[in-house]
């Protein structure tokens, strides 16, 4: 029987899923491999009717520059329980799988791991490698390397906040962006900074104090009466979803927002629009103060997900793909691909990214202190400072309290 490989996907998508199924197939196929494509991650591994489908040279060719994902995914993560009275242990012999490829983030790996070890205690040998994905780009790979999907993510991003943008000057509105990125504000600083947004706001800004949700509507208003005192009427506030995510339930109930609760009792914010939470507050705390600013939320997260990839995903994906194929030819398994920035695939294991105690992968967050970094906050955003406090007098009381630096509690720069 000819030897074949299956791919699955599993998690959220991202732009580039497709590039790197389309070239691992197209890969294969030309070294005399059978392609499977598994439907819905690994749910069907564990129901007894796994959807599947042969990936043959049309289709990868068809596919590989497309948004989404041609296979199903799933979060799906299986129990001890699951492997050990649900696993599909015939799937892989009937079908002489030499190979499992995954797509995904460190649930998905540790799952291939998993599956793996399960089969080789069962006497079927396979290999596995993992190609790590998010357009979060908080997965902690080496020497700051991206992840696949988040430039075109971003890229996607920034046109829809670049027409935002124009709607805010030629309407004089006040726009209020929310970016994906529950654990860090990559995509909402680099949508931010692509756009010169005049304020932008993430969790990584508050690393000197706690992050609440009167220093994220204070920030706001900053920049507002900042752009009143230079003649502009308009503008656009970016927040990463992130900061909200790091919020106390305490904080989150002052909002006034009508939540839904988990099982655990806390807000469901995976439900609402952060765009929509952050404006409510925001048009309350004008209102008290007696500004009238007219605003509008909008959002960007899903329709980011499933964009077409841009040259430089489908370029990175492809040599990650190629990548795949070099590491199984050369034995490796239990580990993800990476490609270092001269374009040089080598194996990365899930135990050099782990916590030794906790097992899990810490998020790589926004280096704040990094001159590029620095460069955006100092120089493209608009907000208070000292010297505006006599001017600003005539929209708040307490202009100090609306200074950028003192709100975040750090130390004024020296230009």
């Amino acid at each position: 029987m000819k030897p074949s490989i299956v791919i699955l996907a599993g998690g959220g998508p991202a732009p580039g899923i497709n590039t790197v199924i389309g070239t691992i197939a197209k890969t294969f196929i030309s070294k005399g491999y059978r392609v499977i494509g598994l439907h819905e991650g690994y749910k069907g591994l564990f129901n007894g009717k796994p959807s599947y489908i042969d990936i043959d040279f049309f289709l990868a060719d068809d596919i590989f520059n497309r948004g989404g994902s041609h296979l199903m995914m799933s979060r799906y993560k299986p129990s001890d329980e699951d492997f050990e009275k649900r696993f599909d242990l015939k799937f892989f012999k009937d079908n002489n799988v030499k190979l499992l490829v995954t797509i995904g983030g460190d649930d998905t790996a540790s799952t291939a791991n998993r599956v793996t070890k399960y089969l080789g205690a069962h006497s079927v040998s396979i290999q596995n490698i993992h190609v790590p994905k998010t357009i979060d780009n908080d997965l902690p790979l080496p020497n700051n390397q991206p992840t696949f999907g988040y430039q075109s993510a971003k890229s996607e991003g920034t046109r829809v906040a670049t027409i935002v943008y124009e709607d805010a000057r030629t309407s004089g509105t006040w726009f209020l962006v929310s970016a994906m990125g529950r654990s860090a504000g990559h995509l909402a600083i680099g949508i931010g900074a692509s756009c010169h947004y005049p304020m932008i706001v993430i969790p990584e800004m508050f690393n000197k104090t706690e992050l609440t949700i009167d220093k994220i509507v204070r920030l706001a208003v900053s920049s507002i009466i900042k752009r009143k005192l230079m003649g502009i009427s308009y503008g656009g506030i970016i927040v990463s979803e992130g900061v909200f995510y790091q919020l106390s339930n305490e904080e989150l109930m002052s909002t006034g927002v009508q939540f839904s609760y988990d099982e655990h009792g806390h807000p469901e914010l995976g439900k609402i629009s952060k765009a929509q939470l952050f404006s409510t507050v925001l048009d309350a705390k004008l209102e008290s103060l007696g500004l009238k600013v007219k605003t509008r939320p909008i959002e960007i997260g899903y329709d980011v997900r499933c964009h077409t990839p841009v040259s430089f995903d489908i370029t990175y994906c492809s040599q990650m793909a190629f990548g795949v194929w070099k590491l199984f030819k050369a034995g490796e398994t239990g580990c993800m691909v990476y490609i270092n920035s001269l374009g040089i695939v080598t194996p990365l294991y899930l135990k050099d990214l782990q916590d030794p105690e906790t097992g899990k992968i810490s998020p790589r967050p926004v280096d704040i202190s990094r001159e590029k970094v620095q460069n955006v906050l100092r120089y493209m955003l608009h907000y208070l400072t000292p010297d505006d406090y006599e001017a600003a007098k005539k929209y708040v009381t307490y202009p100090s309290d609306y200074d950028f630096y003192k709100i975040l509690n750090w130390e004024r720069p020296e230009d």
